[in-house]
């Protein structure tokens, strides 16, 4: 079985909306993307590399497909531009009908249902790149089994977060962590069910 796989970039304040560049993603009036740029550097170039290796196949969401269907193709000097656009894709959309980034599969209807039968398949990694939204509806029906998470150290002060208050709880344990010379902190998790919760101290609280 694939396990699924959600990569993200985020912000200190938990932001995920466009990363990498000012017009990556204006919607809903976002004006600071390429917040993550400054941070990149060769170390975390060859971590993201070696992470896109254990691909089997790539799940995204319309936005963060198409945006990715327009630049994939035309990077042929980028050293990942042939796994990338080779690997078997899958777009979950309920308004495309049409996806001309070959091998490309469109997912309508009841998403979740056609994400557990995916990973039901042989393979190593389903992974899920960006599409926050999309991340947070799998996190929330339990079939996130790693969350990457690489954490620029930006205050962004607007945009989408990854986890927006009201979302569904969900326990994870820290798989792995490392810092890279840019400033990235990466974080990996894998699923733990349902979080734990109790009281510090007898009821005291923790003070903060």
């Amino acid at each position: 079985m694939m396990k699924l796989v959600v990569q993200e970039f985020l912000s200190l304040d938990g932001v995920s909306q466009g990363p990498g560049a000012p017009d990556e993603d204006t919607s809903d009036g976002f004006e600071r993307g390429g917040w993550f740029v400054p941070h990149l550097d060769e170390e975390f170039e060859r971590l993201a590399g070696s992470w896109l290796g254990e691909a089997d196949a790539l799940l995204f969401g319309r936005r963060t497909y198409q945006n990715f269907a327009r630049d994939w193709p035309a990077m042929t000097d980028h050293p990942l531009a042939g796994i990338m656009n080779g690997l078997p894709k899958y777009v979950a959309s309920q308004s495309l009908t049409t996806a001309g980034w070959e091998p490309t599969t469109i997912l309508s209807g009841d998403v979740p249902a056609q994400v557990a039968e995916l990973k039901r398949q042989p393979g190593r990694e389903l992974q899920i790149h960006g599409s926050a939204r999309l991340a947070q509806s799998l996190l929330a029906a339990g079939l996130i089994d790693t969350l990457r998470l690489v954490i620029a150290p930006v205050v962004v002060g607007q945009g989408r977060r990854l986890f927006p208050d009201g979302g569904a709880p969900a326990g994870l344990r820290l798989a792995g962590h490392r810092t890279t010379p840019g400033g990235l902190s990466v974080h990996v998790f894998e699923s733990a069910g349902i979080p734990g919760f109790g009281t510090y101290g007898g009821g005291g609280g923790t003070g903060a």
